[in-house]
């Protein structure tokens, strides 16, 4: 008895249905954004380090307003150490993103503008009452637009030649030690009373006056080179500031504060003597 054999299935019908429910898949997937995708943790060093950096400086606000100032000092410096090595170690890991690049912005608002200036207040400008508050908000802004700035110039496709040598104003992160200079006074005994609390607050203000300024400012970044003779003593200098910094924290701290104000005329002379003006006008800041 010979049985039937079963019919083939249709699979043509079936095949298009499939590919029709790939493709509408496939448009879902596109609505939705790039797919999650696994990030190497060496792109995550540099960002972990800002957050770090963040964490220090609200750590600081924190402290100075329970009284722990030295401490609160401590950790705005650490802030902006932890700031001025994270773009450092971006590059060196190949690790730098445009999210880096945001985030470690926003980080030095935190760190070089109310970190430092609120500090000052609960130390000192708060015996200046309203004008000390006004003098705190002053520099906090101007910290804001130094930063803006400097974003806004290092976005430039073409930069000018000046770049590499010169900062236009005090950079944020040196300001945020500079402005705290009569916090360090206050720690090596003077005396914060009566009419010093406004001295300090005009200082704040003049401090915030020079990170907005179009002073010129010598970075340091260019290629500076040293005779071979001369490595050995430089290094040997470089451990003993850092030696006598661990040592005799305030008095280094203030004597780097002024010492770095004194070289400013010195830097606006290098300028002037190289471009005729005292200040980096529009001219010279366009490419």
């Amino acid at each position: 008895m010979r049985m039937d054999q079963p019919a083939e299935p249709h699979t043509t019908g079936q095949t298009d249905t499939n590919a029709d429910t790939a493709s509408k898949v496939r448009q879902d997937d596109s609505g939705r954004g790039p797919r999650l995708r696994e990030i190497p943790l060496r792109l995550m060093i540099p960002n972990l380090i800002t957050v770090l950096a963040i964490c220090a400086g609200l750590t600081g606000i924190r402290l100075a307003f329970e009284g722990r100032f030295e401490l609160a000092v401590g950790m705005v410096l650490l802030a902006a150490f932890l700031d001025g090595i994270d773009g450092r170690i971006a590059r060196l890991l190949k690790a730098t993103s445009r999210f880096g690049v945001q985030m470690d912005s926003l980080a030095d608002i935190i760190n070089f503008g109310v970190a430092p200036a609120l500090v000052l207040y609960a130390y000192v400008l708060d015996g200046a009452r309203s004008l000390g508050w006004i003098a705190a908000l002053i520099y906090a802004i101007a910290a804001g637009l130094r930063l803006a700035r400097f974003n806004v110039m290092e976005e430039r496709s073409v930069k000018a030649a000046w770049q590499s040598e010169f900062f236009v104003g005090v950079p944020a992160p040196m300001g945020a030690m500079l402005v705290l200079l009569p916090v360090y006074l206050g720690f090596l005994g003077v005396p914060l009373e009566g009419w010093v609390a406004y001295a300090a607050s005009a200082y704040t203000v003049l401090m915030g006056y020079l990170l907005v300024s179009r002073l010129p400012i010598w970075s340091g970044k260019s290629e500076t080179r040293i005779r071979r003779d001369l490595m050995l003593p430089v290094i040997l200098g470089v451990v003993i500031y850092v030696a006598l910094l661990m040592s005799f924290t305030w008095e280094v701290l203030s004597i780097t504060v002024i010492a770095y104000l004194s070289m400013l005329p010195f830097s606006a002379r290098a300028w002037h003597r190289r471009y005729g003006t005292l200040t980096i006008e529009d001219d010279h800041a366009s490419p």
